[in-house]
């Protein structure tokens, strides 16, 4: 098992800086995962010193998306080598946000699998998630995602 501090993330998701709203997956396996974010002062999503609704909402997706994107590499595949993948939000079915973060915050999301269909050419899959900083719950939601393979 390849130690998963060593995995970057960037590789894996099609988003880039500025717009890549995860710095580290903490623990990911087929039906959930951890990652954590540091909301930095130039981040696009912050205003007045605070990281707001839309980020959050941009954090959870980016982090609910590794799940699924995970199926699509080796599991000794520490550089994205395997494939690219694009994804789309298809649906925010439920979403309360209580408190959004400050700049120098850390944000730890958790997402879980609720449910997943695959075809031959994307998935669709159901994802709830939370994210807190100091043990105190900023945002919790249900996405519907899409993710298909670029076939080069």
């Amino acid at each position: 098992m390849p130690d998963i501090k060593q995995l970057d993330i960037s590789k894996f998701l099609p988003h880039r800086a500025p717009f890549l709203m995860v710095n580290q997956v903490v623990s990911i396996s087929d039906t959930h995962v951890d990652t954590s974010f540091t909301v930095t002062p130039d981040c696009i999503f912050v205003d007045n010193g605070v990281f707001n609704e839309v980020g959050l909402v941009e954090n959870a997706a980016q982090t609910c998306s590794s799940i699924v994107g995970k199926s699509y590499f080796e599991d000794d595949d520490l550089e994205g080598e395997g494939t690219k993948l694009i994804g789309f939000i298809s649906a925010i079915k439920k979403v309360t946000i209580n408190k959004c973060p400050n700049v120098g915050d850390t944000i730890l999301t958790k997402a879980q699998l609720v449910s997943r269909f695959d075809s031959d050419m994307y998935s669709i899959c159901t994802l709830s998630c939370s994210i807190s900083t100091s043990n105190q719950e900023l945002l919790s939601c249900e996405l519907n995602l899409f993710i298909q393979e670029v076939k080069q």
